[in-house]
């Protein structure tokens, strides 16, 4: 029968099968917000099935059936920021997920407490408390875009730059590095020097992080044992006078020494930066120009050994540090090479736990060091 020209399209009363199906989603996720429906209920809308998303009810953001108002502030892309809290750097969270979950989900979470500026950037081998220290005043270190001052605590999540630069920072502890030296003479302890003389710093191995520390110092002529770190606070406490770690010389004079002389040297001498003497002098032997000494001193002055003797008469021809603390200058480390202490060894001199290793790494910890020579790099 042909329908009237102006009458509406009207859809056929009994819905076929597939239409059926499509739509028991939305009826089931209207009652699961509004109550319990009849399952043979029409739409209101006779043309609503007409309009049906193939794919079925789209669920909102969250994972909950049904639509939401589109101002609805649990529809934005970042609702579950807003609800939970932004994720603190360091506690483990990633971004999205819950905690526990994802990448991280059986690593432990680490809390650190934030530490002095001076104690995190010595750690990380930058320079020693002491220079840091006068880097603050100088105003070439930054926190966070900000001058650092003295005594400031930073963590995890601060930005700290030297000059300008960004120093990446590690909270967890790590065990320091220490390396023996056997320095020849005709090198000077430093990193640059205007004369173009050889530095001992050409001849060690290269840092991925942080820089190697000269503990104390040794004069151009002068040979013998000389430790470098990459920690900081171990090189400050080699360092610094209140500990007063002893060295030991091996002195070579031009000329003998009487009893007289010996015993003003051990008492003490005035010098020009102030009073000076000697722990232990031993004579060990030889004769003419070839006359040997053993002394033990707890400073580390310039040319402290060689102005002593200077200032009862006697010229030194040859001087070798022989010990420093408790590390003595192996037998078997000719001049000119180096070797890296073990691990235990390095973190007993720092006073921290040595780690504990197993398996290959632990058969690896208990090798004897091997001695390496570098050639420094031709100028």
């Amino acid at each position: 029968m042909p329908r009237k020209p102006n009458s509406p399209f009207r859809p056929p009363q009994k819905k076929s099968e597939a239409i059926e199906i499509l739509d028991r989603p939305a009826r089931s996720s209207r009652g699961e917000r509004g109550g319990a429906r009849d399952d043979d209920a029409q739409p209101q809308d006779p043309n609503a099935h007409l309009n049906a998303d193939p794919r079925g009810p789209r669920a909102s953001r969250g994972g909950r059936g049904g639509s939401r108002p589109a101002g609805d502030p649990a529809r934005r892309a970042d609702a579950h920021v807003s609800a939970l809290g932004q994720a603190e750097r360091g506690e483990g969270a990633s971004r999205g997920r819950p905690q526990g979950q994802g990448r991280g989900r059986n690593a432990p979470t680490t809390l650190t407490e934030p530490e002095r500026l001076q104690k995190v950037l010595a750690q990380a081998g930058v320079a020693s408390r002491r220079e840091i220290e006068e880097w603050v005043i100088a105003g070439r270190i930054s926190v966070n875009g900000l001058p650092a001052t003295l005594g400031q605590k930073i963590g995890p999540g601060d930005r700290v730059k030297v000059n300008g630069k960004l120093i990446p920072l590690r909270f967890t502890q790590r065990s320091p590095r220490v390396l023996i030296y056997h320095k020849p003479e005709g090198e000077i302890v430093s990193r640059d020097d205007p004369e173009g003389r050889p530095t001992v710093f050409e001849r060690l191995p290269v840092l991925r992080k942080g820089r190697w520390l000269a503990v104390g110092r040794l004069d151009f002529n002068t040979s013998g044992l000389l430790l470098f770190t990459n920690d900081g606070d171990l090189a400050n406490k080699l360092m610094h006078p209140r500990y007063e770690l002893e060295r030991e010389y091996a002195v070579r004079l031009l000329g003998e020494l009487t009893e007289e002389q010996a015993k003003s040297l051990t008492e003490g001498i005035q010098l020009e930066d102030g009073p000076a003497k000697f722990n232990t002098l031993r004579d060990e032997g030889g004769e003419g120009a070839n006359h040997w000494y053993r002394v033990t001193i707890s400073e580390g002055r310039n040319r402290e050994v060689r102005r002593m003797f200077e200032a009862v008469g006697l010229t030194v021809s040859r001087l070798m540090r022989v010990r420093y603390g408790a590390v003595e200058l192996p037998a078997r480390l000719k001049r000119g090479m180096w070797m890296e202490m073990p691990e235990a060894d390095a973190c007993k001199l720092a006073g921290v736990a040595a780690p504990q290793r197993q398996g290959q790494d632990e058969k690896r910890a208990k090798r004897p060091p091997k001695m390496h020579r570098t050639t420094p790099s031709p100028r």
